[in-house]
């Protein structure tokens, strides 16, 4: 059963930053079945919305315009983690915060569309607030 793990959600002021992790050790899918891998994240009362997304190879992503300057995606050298670095957070940022991955037929360049990927973690709160 693949499985996704988020960690690194926390409390932190306007302006702070935040480091988040996806643990991928446990996703049973191959190397070549494998397309991309992304960020999401959803706040109460308000629909899924894509954060930004990277290809496996790790070269080619995707921010959405809201955190495009802010945020950094990437991926270790050992395939099995991915991290979303947060700066200069936002009251607007606070959500559920959930890595998700795309299987095959691989795309020309990663989406920030939920609506391509297949397997889903369970979330980690990010809440900005003074």
């Amino acid at each position: 059963q693949s499985r996704l793990v988020e960690s690194g959600g926390g409390l932190v002021q306007p302006g702070g930053s935040l480091r988040l992790s996806c643990d991928a050790s446990d996703v049973t899918l191959g190397y070549s079945d494998l397309d991309a891998i992304g960020w999401f994240r959803q706040a109460p009362g308000k629909e899924r919305e894509g954060v930004s997304c990277i290809k496996t190879d790790g070269f080619g992503t995707n921010y959405a315009d809201s955190v495009k300057g802010r945020f950094i995606i990437s991926r270790d050298g050992a395939k099995n983690m991915i991290y979303l670095q947060m700066n200069n957070l936002k009251p607007e940022d606070t959500a559920t915060y959930y890595c998700a991955v795309r299987g095959s037929p691989p795309l020309p360049v990663c989406t920030v569309d939920y609506r391509y990927y297949n397997y889903w973690g369970q979330g980690t709160q990010v809440t900005v607030s003074s």
